[in-house]
């Protein structure tokens, strides 16, 4: 055989060999049947937009689960002897690689991002106390901080310790991330006033309600030039949705849920305390239920507070597992989820003539979307009301946002009405199917057309 012939040959046989395995790889994605498959558990005939709130759990992992629990009901003396730390370190080495944290020992578990606030709060608060910060030097955080973390902040530095509190001012719709950065160096420059200090700067990532993407690395640089003593990320929503780079961030605290947008069944969050911190605040951290483990460090103190389920933070590695079988893996699902979530707000929007309630690159797996004004959303009593009328008799779960207009403000959110108006939060993750977002446009067109508004559902 001629040996250049014989060559073509070969190179002809890889590239069919190259085929193949390109084939195979495909083939072993998840399809959507299999999607449809791991979220069967969830209630039939009900559209789930709300993924935000409290997440889900396929089915693989549930049984995961399961299978920790039953080892420790089995045997609890096995399990705690010789399975328990090792598996929680293993999730915080998963953790640890997820979001490019230097050091293992910088990542604890904890059971959710509201507990994670709370132990960086409650040792700002001895800095008070113990006068290493002065009283009525400033805590700064955004107007659309969750409502855990403003009462969180309130009893911890205002009523113990003396802080004061300056709000970000921030309303719907955001346009842009420099409205964000120009509000947020006003916020710092009034805790600066009367030669005050800027003591603790708590930033979400990505708010809740209503939901807006931060750009979180430029406040932080901001923290940093301004002289501002400790940076907490609120990011419960991040993982899942958003890249989480902690290095990259430069945060001196970051937390985030991995039960919301990462699979995890409830309850689970990490707080990463970054070691290089100046003021070494993570040595001084502890969980606020004291163990045998107390004085080991937060992570040693974090992964024993006793006898409970700690299934939860065990399955973070099966986790993994399941997204792997995505295409593009846990990046792939991000941009997947973000690319339905903008199109289906978008497409609510035209068909209510409102707007959405901040441009496609401020979203990440949320939306906010303005509501018709016909319907009448003038306080949150009623957007309450509004949430359960739709759940009750749609079968559609979404949250309702009532937003104050502004004191002789002309230019809130308003529809091609020009009438103010509220805003749905909807989610989208990947068990969702566009039939749920029609069958809530349809709802919407239902009620406005019968002459429906809030005040219906209100006590006379």
């Amino acid at each position: 055989m001629d040996p250049q012939r014989k060559e073509k040959g070969d190179a002809s046989h890889d590239d069919d060999n190259n085929d193949l395995c390109k084939m195979q790889k495909l083939s072993t994605f998840i399809s959507e049947s299999e999607i449809r498959d791991e979220f069967l558990h969830h209630q039939p005939g009900v559209a789930r937009l709300n993924n935000g709130s409290f997440g889900s759990c396929p089915a693989s992992i549930i049984a995961a689960q399961r299978k920790w629990q039953l080892r420790f009901l089995q045997q609890p003396d096995d399990f705690y002897y010789n399975h328990l730390k090792k598996g929680i370190f293993e999730s915080r080495t998963v953790i640890r690689d997820l979001i490019n944290a230097d050091d293992v020992d910088e990542v604890s578990i904890v059971d959710n991002a509201t507990t994670a606030v709370a132990i960086v709060l409650q040792q700002i608060c001895w800095e008070f106390v113990e006068g290493r910060f002065q009283r009525g030097d400033a805590v700064v955080m955004l107007h659309f901080a969750h409502g855990s973390v403003k009462k969180s902040i309130q009893t911890y530095l205002v009523s113990h310790a003396g802080a004061s509190v300056i709000e970000v001012q921030l309303s719907l719709p955001v346009n842009s991330n420099e409205e964000i950065i120009v509000e947020f160096r006003k916020a710092l420059e009034k805790g600066k006033s009367n030669g005050k200090k800027v003591r603790l700067a708590v930033i979400d990532h990505i708010t809740s309600m209503p939901s807006v993407l931060i750009p979180i690395k430029e406040l932080v640089k901001i923290c940093r030039e301004e002289g501002v003593d400790q940076v907490l990320v609120d990011a419960a929503h991040s993982i899942g949705s958003v890249e989480v780079d902690v290095k990259d961030i430069g945060a001196d605290f970051y937390t985030s849920n991995l039960h919301k947008w990462f699979f995890c069944p409830p309850s689970v969050a990490f707080l990463h305390c970054r070691k290089s911190s100046s003021s070494s605040k993570s040595l001084e951290l502890h969980h606020p239920v004291v163990s045998d483990e107390y004085g080991k460090g937060l992570a040693i103190e974090s992964a024993w507070i006793g006898t409970r389920d700690y299934s939860s933070q065990l399955v973070v590695p099966s986790v993994l597992d399941f997204i792997s079988r995505f295409e593009g893996g846990i990046e792939g699902i991000r941009k997947r989820i973000h690319d339905a979530v903008v199109q289906m707000g978008e497409m609510l929007a035209k068909a209510w003539g409102t707007h959405l309630g901040s441009p496609p690159e401020m979203c990440a797996s949320m939306v906010m979307v303005g509501l018709p004004a016909s319907l009448g959303i003038s306080s949150e009593e009623g957007a309450v009301k509004l949430r359960a009328h739709l759940r009750d008799c749609f079968g559609i779960e979404v949250p309702i946002y009532f937003q104050a207009p502004k004191e002789g403000d002309s230019t809130g959110t308003r529809d091609k009405n020009d009438c103010i108006t509220g805003y749905a939060r909807i989610s989208h993750q990947i068990y969702n199917r566009e039939d749920d977002y029609y069958k809530f446009r349809d709802a919407i067109n239902k009620l406005v057309q019968s002459g429906f508004t809030c005040k219906m559902l209100l006590p006379n």
